[in-house]
């Protein structure tokens, strides 16, 4: 059973989502929190496998909180709840620990399978969502996104990039094994080396890198 704290500062789409979660056999929701710096409390407290975080909350956001919570507590995951409107902040909370994102009107089937995705280890990116909300900051003109694929990109093997590909549609270990028929192991070893070859933390930040630069359709 996954343990999940709620995070969201109105009161009603917290308590509704906790309901119906603990309804299912596969969840047990062990605790609700209405902003960033209450959810770090909480987590701290009740030490859950996974805290599904809002982005925009007062007094500390989803981001801050995402922050906190991965920095003390690497362990636990962060699923974060937003609109397609918080494009921006979607990224920040990726690159502060956070292992996916889904849309607050998502169904609760949807919801409930990226919570087990992120609990066995991979990542939620919403294909279509994900395009969108890069090509949106790439109109904005942020300065960390960019349409040109840095050249150490050519540091990786095939199979490297390969992989890569897959951390960027958000695949774990095992689920890269089975679609590149090699063992997962051999898939750790790729992950660890392509991580340092882009000089990146963590596997986190590799399929943002993927997502970033367009190299899940290369």
């Amino acid at each position: 059973m996954v343990k999940i704290v709620i995070v969201d500062d109105q009161e009603l789409m917290r308590d509704g989502l906790a309901t119906i979660l603990n309804l299912r056999s596969e969840i047990e929701v062990v605790g609700v929190a209405s902003n960033g710096q209450e959810a770090f409390e909480k987590a701290s407290e009740l030490q859950p496998d996974l805290v599904l975080m809002d982005i925009r909350m007062p007094i500390a956001n989803g981001v801050e909180g995402t922050k906190l919570i991965t920095t003390a507590f690497p362990e636990i995951k962060v699923l974060m709840l937003t609109t397609f409107n918080d494009s921006g902040l979607i990224f920040e909370a990726l690159e502060q620990g956070a292992s996916g994102y889904l849309l607050k009107d998502m169904p609760t089937d949807a919801i409930v399978q990226a919570i087990m995705t992120v609990q066995s280890g991979g990542m939620v990116l919403p294909k279509e969502l994900t395009a969108e909300i890069v090509k949106e900051m790439k109109r904005t003109q942020s300065p960390e996104v960019t349409s040109e694929t840095p050249d150490i990109i050519k540091e990786l093997t095939e199979r490297e990039l390969e992989v890569l590909q897959k951390l960027g549609h958000g695949l774990n270990n095992k689920e890269i094994a089975q679609e590149l028929y090699i063992t997962e192991g051999t898939v750790k070893n790729h992950v660890s080396n392509l991580i340092s070859k882009l000089e990146l933390r963590d596997r986190t930040q590799a399929a943002i890198f993927a997502v970033r630069y367009n190299i899940t359709n290369f």
